[in-house]
């Protein structure tokens, strides 16, 4: 849905304000587009952080000083990927496995967090994973990148 607002103080400036809904996939992600777009459409991929248990064990309690010490490559990599990173994410944990017939069992997928970025294609937000600290946290850690896609008839 768009609406079109005039401003006082400038007569002859109009803005489109998109209503966000789910219909306006580029809404949800705070871009707008114009009837003549001048931006690159950005896409939004999912980053899953998976960690072996022995590294999950290790920092289970830390500190204070050793979570604020923890988080400084995070910072860092969040800053270098800038208006890129849409949300830093937070850890997961207890992961369930629900089945269709309702069973439930604990996850072996070892998802321990995730984060979102926008980008214009995988390439690129692969290469924004380049030297992420996750891989370096520990032996066996790994990190997955999916393509969020827009639902059908979404466009």
């Amino acid at each position: 849905m768009e609406f079109t607002y005039l401003l006082s103080s400038c007569k002859n400036l109009k803005i489109k304000v998109c209503v966000i809904n789910y219909q306006a996939n580029l809404c949800e992600m705070g871009i707008f587009r114009s009837e003549t777009p001048t931006h690159t459409i950005m896409k939004k991929f999912i980053v899953l952080y998976h960690t072996p248990p022995e590294a999950q064990e290790q920092t289970a309690a830390p500190s204070p000083e050793e979570m604020e010490e923890g988080m400084k490559p995070w910072m860092a990599w969040a800053e270098k990927c800038g208006d890129h990173l849409v949300d830093l994410g937070n850890p997961l944990v207890n992961g369930k496995n629900i089945d269709v017939k309702g069973n439930v069992r604990d996850s072996i997928r070892q998802v321990s967090g995730y984060s979102i970025l926008r980008a214009e294609d995988v390439e690129q937000a692969r290469s924004l994973l380049n030297n992420h600290p996750h891989l370096s946290w520990h032996d066996g850690c790994e990190i997955e990148l999916h393509e969020v896609m827009p639902l059908p008839g979404s466009n």
